[in-house]
């Protein structure tokens, strides 16, 4: 009788230290890195179509704050692209031939919050699903290829920003605010790693990641040079020539104007968690 009781004490007293250290762990944050893809929407793609997908890549830090609310700073790389081609059942557009590519630099600052409770190296609460959302900051500088060659958009003024004749119109900048909104899935693979899904996009406030959002200005530059030849600011402005009659009327809409343009990554992650640790809470053993 008196081994039993102490097999039953010896029991006890390894459960209760392993539920002691169980508390004693606090999961502190993660470190993590993802890759995925990219897609533009905005004035050459409005319907919109995931047609585009490019390359995108992010490092982040989230800090927990228990097991369902956590705060993210992000760092993140996107490559977008678009070109009036894509819209071939759209005369206008199809006419219009305009293209773009840029570089994306984003840094951002997310609330995460998940649905379920998330405990690394638990066998209960491995999983979760959540949503995040947040503000950001991003670099864009928008290109595009003329006769062979790689040539920068936002200097150029293709809608008469900076022209004497059109003083409304101030170039716009190369940086921008974006609000990112997202949902994704985690899982737990062990104390120290989680992997995961996640989809977020992006609104921004401004309409020339594609150098593309109000009238045409055939009118603000020098359209011919001394030998006759076009200028690569005319030629860039309206590259309806290459299909016709060219389109480009002073006045008429060259972009929407009132859409402002987005972005969205779709990208698998990994993260490695921080772990902490404090005194457990013996109060209800």
């Amino acid at each position: 009788m008196k081994k039993l009781l102490f097999c039953g004490l010896l029991v006890f007293l390894t459960v209760l230290r392993s539920s002691a250290q169980e508390q004693a762990i606090v999961h502190e944050g993660e470190i993590g890195i993802s890759v995925g893809a990219s897609q533009y929407f905005g004035d050459l793609n409005p319907n919109p179509r995931f047609n585009t997908p490019n390359l995108a890549a992010s490092v982040f830090f989230r800090k927990q704050f228990g097991n369902y609310v956590a705060a993210r700073i992000a760092g993140s790389y996107a490559f977008l692209a678009y070109s009036d081609k894509y819209n071939s059942n759209n005369e206008f557009m199809s006419r219009r031939n305009l293209s773009f590519n840029t570089n994306i630099w984003e840094l951002t600052l997310q609330g995460d919050f998940n649905f379920f409770k998330f405990v690394p190296g638990s066998e209960n609460y491995r999983f979760t699903p959540y949503i995040t959302l947040g503000i950001g900051v991003f670099n864009f500088d928008p290109y595009t290829y003329y006769q062979g060659q790689k040539v920068y958009l936002r200097p150029l003024g293709t809608e008469g920003q900076g022209s004497s004749l059109y003083p409304d119109r101030k170039p716009y900048g190369s940086m921008a605010v974006c609000f990112p909104l997202g949902v994704g899935v985690k899982y737990n693979l062990n104390r120290r790693i989680n992997v995961g899904v996640e989809l977020l996009y992006r609104f921004t406030t401004t309409d020339y990641i594609d150098d593309v959002g109000g009238t045409y200005a055939p009118d603000a530059q020098a359209q011919y040079l001394p030998n006759g030849q076009m200028t690569t600011w005319y030629a860039l402005q309206d590259r309806s020539y290459a299909t016709g009659e060219p389109i480009g009327i002073k006045g008429r809409q060259r972009g929407s104007g009132n859409l402002k343009d987005s972005y969205m990554t779709g990208q698998v992650f990994l993260t490695f968690n921080l772990m902490g640790y404090k005194c457990p809470d013996t109060r209800g053993l």
